[in-house]
């Protein structure tokens, strides 16, 4: 009996201690994980290594702050940013990707042109709102009671929502026709053309794609992260440690080693400095590359 209530009271400990480091870790994840999913899709399917991927990050949390101020609502701006990004992800591709994509440099020339579209994106954004962060008010003030664990309830929505969302683009990739046909021109580009399907609006709709989901994490993090013009640059280096520890171009790995890098960083936050947290994740990937360099799974085509 005296065994049993020190068994309690250690659990009740840990889950004091931990609980909610775990459960913010979650939440961070969630948004990572739609970040790098943007990432890996492009990356799978494109063969293309997006710079500028944070930079549309960047520009989904600014377009919400914009809206904002504009009277737009929360909830509206869900919808409405990822459009938008869509639409600028689409033009992208087909004006700036598509000059270089079919060289015998593509791979350097894609790596160059979307890092120096990052760069002046950046300098956009400093020219436009200013070096000062904008912190936009939580859409849902509050917390509950989770599991004995008080977690604010914009967190709570940002795990029920993370997760509904990678659950709907891993149906879409691997449930619809549409996503066959994403999965075969990723396989074979040329097969997949002599069968009919139309690869070049693939390779377009897919970019646009991956720019909707970060644009939707800029939208997401808003409310937790401060926006601000080089905030891009920072949270792209999370994101592309996720892809490589996954797998590049892997859709189930970009979900397992979002969730798991970002419980590492959350957790080792107690033992150590913040500012050794990040190198702590870092140090995971370099591990990685070493011991396992394919990551945790293989390439969208493959799962």
């Amino acid at each position: 009996m005296h065994g049993g209530a020190c068994m309690n009271e250690l659990l009740e400990s840990l889950q004091f201690i931990y609980g909610p480091q775990i459960a913010n870790g979650l939440a961070i994840g969630m948004a990572v994980v739609l970040m790098a999913l943007g990432l890996t899709i492009i990356f799978g399917l494109l063969d293309v290594i997006n710079m500028s991927h944070g930079e549309f990050y960047a520009l989904g949390a600014y377009l919400a702050v914009t809206l904002a101020g504009q009277g737009v609502n929360f909830w509206f701006c869900l919808v409405l940013v990822p459009l938008l990004m869509a639409a600028i992800g689409y033009f992208t591709e087909r004006t700036l990707i598509q000059r270089v994509f079919h060289s015998k440099d593509r791979h350097i020339l894609t790596l160059l042109l979307t890092f120096g579209l990052a760069i002046i994106t950046e300098d956009l954004f400093k020219l436009g709102y200013g070096p000062n962060p904008y912190k936009p008010e939580s859409p849902i003030p509050g917390a509950s009671e989770l599991f004995g664990i008080m977690l604010p309830n914009y967190r709570v929505f940002l795990i029920v929502a993370g997760s509904c969302i990678i659950v709907a683009v891993w149906m879409l990739v691997y449930r619809t026709r549409l996503g066959a046909m994403v999965r075969a021109a990723a396989w074979d580009k040329h097969m997949a053309a002599s069968l009919g399907v139309p690869v070049e609006r693939v390779y377009a709709g897919t970019f646009a794609f991956g720019v909707a989901l970060a644009g939707l994490s800029g939208v997401l993090l808003a409310p937790i992260y401060s926006v601000f013009p080089t905030m891009g640059k920072d949270f792209i280096l999370m994101a592309f440690t996720v892809v490589i520890v996954g797998g590049m171009g892997s859709i189930k790995g970009a979900v397992i080693a979002g969730l798991l890098l970002t419980q590492v960083q959350s957790i080792s936050s107690l033992f150590i400095s913040p500012v050794w947290s990040e190198p702590l994740v870092f140090g995971i990937m370099v591990l990685f590359l070493i011991v396992r360099p394919q990551g945790l799974a293989g390439r969208l085509g493959h799962g």
